[in-house]
């Protein structure tokens, strides 16, 4: 039997801890607006943008080009964003937020900041301290894989 425990496995730990904010959350927008997690998170970058290509979002919410353009062909049909090819270089798809996309976002921000208050409830004092460290293992891990790809 080996000495190695899941359940003490960071990574392991971090993954589940994930999966469950983010399940979390998704019950108020799938339930509202019939959208997955993928969905809501290419929705949510494009709310901070005018437009955004597919390559944009892939290298901003972690997610891989086919299921960044999965479901931004789910949104566009449901009438959430618009996709057009960028005049400067046709393959890039540039996505947008439509009027019902805004009012989507507009409707679900004070949700979201509410579900962010209660997780960071749990936090308690910790909180300031819990975010800090989570910016810094993202920019340093960020910053390690990005070596690796130029190596």
């Amino acid at each position: 039997m080996s000495s190695f425990k899941l359940d003490d496995f960071l990574p392991y730990q971090l993954s589940v801890l994930s999966s469950r904010v983010s399940a979390g959350f998704s019950k108020h927008y799938r339930k509202a607006y019939g959208i997955s997690v993928s969905e809501w998170r290419v929705v949510a970058h494009l709310s901070q943008a005018d437009s955004v290509s597919v390559r944009e979002i892939h290298a901003r919410v972690d997610m891989d080009k086919p299921k960044v353009s999965r479901a931004a062909s789910r949104l566009e049909a449901a009438g959430y964003v618009t996709k057009t090819v960028n005049p400067h270089d046709r393959r890039l798809v540039e996505l947008s937020l439509t009027p019902k996309g805004r009012d989507m976002i507009q409707a679900l921000t004070p949700i979201a900041h509410q579900y962010e208050r209660q997780l960071s409830a749990l936090l308690g004092a910790d909180d300031a301290k819990f975010r800090t460290r989570v910016s810094e293992l993202i920019a340093t891990l960020d910053h390690d894989l990005t070596e690796d790809d130029q190596a």
